[in-house]
């Protein structure tokens, strides 16, 4: 299998579910819609959707229900970002190679933008009702976790705790909580609704949890690494803004080299893990392995 042209090929899928599912733009609050399709349509990994979609598969699910949840959850991430960019918060100018969006549409719809992505998740997600063929009590239990980890307990919860320690010195049980929940809750997510809506069992899907923490885990330290060692054309966003906020991160906390081999260590555990599931998914596999290379 050659994984980037496997990749590029996801990637171009998953882009035209999002557009399927993006709202139409028309009526007297039209702009709200263009800043949505700017936003979600930015470009991108698209990691979150493609785990959801792949543990989907490993599990043998076919019907589109799962298309919904694939679009609700990259709404409910690009949303994160577009908040995490505002003056308030990160205060940057451009993500994915291109001006953010608050910068190309105002502070006030910068934060509309995000609020109407939020919401819209959640009217995408429950459009997985109308599908033929598909168990409601899954597609109930899938909204359930999405409400979760998206929420106080999930990501919303991890971004409270990194805002409120910025500028201060935090342990290394506090950084971790802020990454598993701020990073890895979505990730937990998105695996997690992929192996509920295909019927995976209780046991499966708590393994699949695990994985994803920990598939969470690496890609943030990975991150902190990436803003210390890459440059702002590879990464699309500026580089050392962890140090211009004062954030206390992994590299700080443990230097380059131990967190490398963090990274290394949780990816590998994560695929050792997967590779414990009967199913088997060759691509899924490829993917979190990739994690380790990854440049930007």
């Amino acid at each position: 299998m050659n994984f980037k042209e496997e990749q590029k090929k996801r990637i171009e899928q998953i882009e035209a579910i999002l557009m399927r599912y993006l709202p139409k733009q028309e009526g007297k609050q039209k702009i709200i819609m263009e800043a949505m399709e700017y936003s979600l349509m930015a470009g991108g990994k698209r990691l979150r959707p493609m785990l959801m979609w792949e543990t989907y598969r490993m599990f043998s699910g076919t019907s589109e229900a799962i298309y919904p949840f694939m679009a609700a959850m990259e709404m409910i991430h690009t949303y994160s970002l577009v908040h995490d960019d505002l003056p308030a918060m990160d205060n940057d100018e451009y993500r994915r190679g291109r001006k953010t969006t608050h910068v190309v549409y105002g502070e006030d719809m910068g934060i509309l933008a995000g609020d109407a992505l939020l919401n819209y998740a959640f009217e995408t997600a429950v459009s997985a009702f109308s599908i033929e063929g598909v168990d409601a009590g899954n597609i109930g239990e899938a909204l359930q976790v999405l409400a979760k980890k998206a929420g106080i307990y999930g990501m919303i919860g991890g971004q409270v705790v990194d805002v409120k320690c910025t500028g201060q010195s935090i342990s290394g049980d506090t950084l971790d909580f802020i990454y598993r929940l701020k990073t890895g809750a979505l990730i937990e997510g998105s695996m997690m609704i992929g192996a509920i809506l295909a019927g995976a069992s209780k046991e499966e899907i708590k393994s699949v949890e695990t994985i994803a923490q920990k598939v969470g885990l690496a890609f943030q330290i990975q991150d902190d690494i990436l803003d210390v060692t890459s440059t702002a054309e590879v990464l699309g966003k500026p580089i050392h803004s962890d140090e211009k906020n004062e954030k206390t991160t992994y590299v700080t906390w443990k230097g380059i080299e131990a967190a490398k081999a963090e990274v290394k260590q949780l990816s590998e555990e994560a695929v050792k893990e997967l590779k414990r599931l009967e199913s088997t998914d060759e691509y899924l596999e490829l993917l979190l392995e990739s994690l380790i290379y990854r440049k930007k």
